[in-house]
């Protein structure tokens, strides 16, 4: 039996995190939009509900809380995260206190949260309904047949067909991704890479891991366990995730040619692969084992779109798209971006406006962010060992992250067509200078790596008693008009390219003896250069301030302790 059809503007597949936030966003920037959103699951979520993506960091949290206009609510009902934290020195692992600790001594300026996603859903669904928009729980897409004039979308509830109309289509179905699979625009990357994380319904927190009183009273209790903590050796990393309702994420994330994932698939086998790689942790966790309240496994985890945008009215949003890598918790700063992406069309698309041009701009610059991106994660869990080239490798993709990226989003400019093509247009634009300096970076970090095998222990790195991360984190979130974002932008760039040339002259002068009083082109980096390689109307001379901040966090020379 098939229903009669109804007509929506916009018809959104999925009510998991990607599509329930967009149903807000596009209901508070044009209240007249009729959405409706069909989810699979037919009832409310339980807490600590099994998916991934429960840690935020700034650009995403910028999109809850002040996009989404949800900052109250966060600040009520989700935990506070207290950073990104990561533990190095691998051949300290019976013993938290001697490792490398990386991550901010006090609360940060700029916000983030530690989001209970099943709670989080819950409410987003109770959001959505108060604003007006139509949810259906329990509907099963069967089709989309994409039209000229209106989309008609099947699907299935309790047994019964129903097909609605719409003007717009956009999938938010997750890994299903049901328009990439029905179009056929699947599209791989070369980053293979699996997980298995499970919640326990304990508080688990790091700071009862040490008798060592000096190490614990670092920092306020309850502080390490508010942050996103990170375990690191070759090839992999641990999470640990506080939720609001009093449980604990865990999670490993390997690289598949590194660690085999039959050896951590299940539950028992997680635990004796904790028990070998990560003792302390394995300890901990493993007597808590009954209070086990699931366990998921996810392989290939990394993947891509070939398309993500069409002025055809349809769209594919948050994991229906690509995903790139856990690691520093971007999901939400993806699903924050092709989210407003979306709107943006959809909005000018409803009143009459033609996004032909708009919506191959906003495909153009996904790719970009996506190919600017990728370098940060493609073989680099075999650096997850080496100490120093991680600390600097963090805060490499901080400064960028914070000077470039955050600031870019929270000012509107993914949407600006005419910032846009100020920061694209040319070899010399921004986006395009970024995304040539990171690759050079990357690729150093590799090559160090290979040549650098020496051991760190104690030291204790807070990001923000490095100059110039606290600056960029601290005015990410500042807002400027056009002229005076693209000049800032254009500051934090110069900025970017002597911290980059900082950062080589010390390692090229580590592994090669080279001059550290050299000038350096760091769009011409390589390990073993004496600078006349380089091209002579480039080259930046070290920067005093600069350098003492690198001296921060540059361990070499140092045998003593860091406080």
């Amino acid at each position: 039996m098939t229903t009669q059809l109804t007509e929506y503007d916009v018809v959104i597949l999925g009510g998991g995190l990607a599509g329930l936030t967009l149903g807000l966003q596009l209901k508070n920037e044009r209240p007249k939009t009729s959405i409706l959103i069909l989810e699979r699951r037919d009832e409310t979520a339980p807490e600590a509900a099994h998916k991934v993506g429960e840690s935020t960091v700034e650009l995403g949290t910028h999109y809850l809380r002040e996009v989404l206009n949800l900052k109250d609510y966060l600040d009520e009902h989700q935990l506070p995260k207290h950073g990104l934290r990561f533990f190095f020195s691998p051949q300290h692992k019976n013993d938290i206190s001697k490792r490398v600790e990386l991550g901010p001594k006090e609360r940060l300026p700029v916000p983030s949260h530690q989001i209970d996603r099943g709670i989080f859903e819950n409410d987003l669904v109770k959001f959505n309904r108060d604003k007006g928009n139509e949810l259906i729980l329990g509907a099963s897409v069967k089709d989309v047949d994409l039209n000229d004039a209106l989309h008609i979308t099947s699907f299935e509830k309790l047994g019964q067909v129903h097909k609605i109309q719409s003007k717009w289509v956009v999938d938010g179905t997750g890994r299903r991704s049901f328009l990439k699979r029905k179009l056929g625009f699947s599209k791989d990357i070369d980053h293979n890479i699996n997980t298995a994380w499970f919640r326990i319904n304990q508080e688990i927190d790091v700071a009862d891991w040490s008798e060592n009183t000096t190490w614990k009273h670092k920092l306020e209790p309850g502080l390490r366990r508010l942050g996103t903590v990170h375990l690191l050796d070759k090839g992999y990393w641990v999470w640990l995730i506080p939720l609001v309702s009093g449980s604990t994420s865990v999670g490993i994330v390997a690289d598949a040619n590194i660690h085999d994932f039959n050896e951590f698939n299940k539950f028992e086998k997680a635990m004796m692969w904790l028990k070998k790689h990560e003792p302390l942790a394995y300890e901990k966790i493993y007597p808590m084992r009954n209070d086990l309240l699931d366990f998921k496994i996810l392989k290939h985890f990394s993947y891509h779109s070939g398309q993500f945008y069409s002025d055809e009215r349809w769209a594919v949003i948050g994991e229906a798209g690509a995903f790139l890598d856990p690691f520093y918790s971007p999901g939400t700063d993806f699903i924050a971006c092709a989210n407003t992406w979306v709107t943006d069309l959809i909005n000018r698309d409803l009143e009459g406006e033609d996004i032909a041009v708009r919506s191959s701009v906003f495909e153009q610059v996904h790719n970009a962010f996506i190919e600017n991106w990728l370098p940060i994660y493609q073989n680099k869990y075999r650096l997850m060992g080496n100490t120093q080239v991680m600390v600097v490798k963090i805060f490499w993709d901080w400064a960028t992250y914070w000077a470039i990226s955050t600031l870019l989003f929270t000012n509107k400019g993914i949407i600006n067509i005419k910032l846009l093509k100020q920061l694209f247009s040319s070899k010399d634009s921004v986006l395009k200078k970024l995304g040539g300096l990171n690759n050079k970076m990357q690729q150093l970090f590799l090559d160090w790596a290979e040549r650098d095998n020496e051991m760190h222990e104690a030291h204790y790195l807070d990001p923000l008693e490095i100059g110039f991360l606290q600056t960029f984190h601290s005015q990410a979130e500042i807002q400027y008009n056009d002229l005076d974002l693209v000049e800032k932008l254009r500051s934090n760039m110069e900025i970017l390219e002597i911290i980059a040339s900082e950062i080589f002259r010390r390692i090229n002068h580590k592994i090669d003896n080279g001059k550290m009083d050299m000038l350096v082109d760091p769009y011409q980096m390589k390990l073993g250069s004496d600078g006349s390689d380089f091209e002579q109307t480039a080259l930046i001379p070290s920067d005093p301030s600069i350098s003492n901040d690198v001296d921060k966090f540059w361990f070499y020379r140092k045998n003593k302790v860091l406080i």
